[in-house]
């Protein structure tokens, strides 16, 4: 499951083992695709990655710090540190890609 959070619960990032953060807003067309495929993949790897979501347009300051400049956005977190990032939709073989390069 994908969890919504704002910049008060991003200590919950911190504290996964392995994070993934979907950047993103509700009127982008492209999130919207990407939203079931980052459902389905984390129930597929629950208990292995954490997933969560930000609205950019809730979260402006996340964005900024994590220098968001398109999105979706997708920023993978190994034990609290930014380690990764992909930009735009990803179909689903690509999204597993990108994040069991870091499992």
């Amino acid at each position: 499951m994908v969890k919504k959070i704002s910049e008060k619960e991003f200590n919950k990032v911190k504290e996964s083992k392995l994070a993934v953060i979907d950047f993103s807003a509700q009127w982008c067309g492209p999130c919207k695709m990407l939203a079931p495929i980052l459902d389905d993949v984390s129930k597929e790897l629950n208990g292995k990655v954490s997933f969560f979501n930000i609205d950019i347009d809730e979260n402006p300051a996340l964005a900024s710090q994590f220098a968001i400049q398109n999105i979706p956005s997708l920023v993978l977190f190994k034990d609290g540190e930014k380690v990764d990032m992909q930009v735009g939709f990803q179909p689903r073989a690509n999204l597993l890609q990108f994040i069991n390069a870091h499992l």
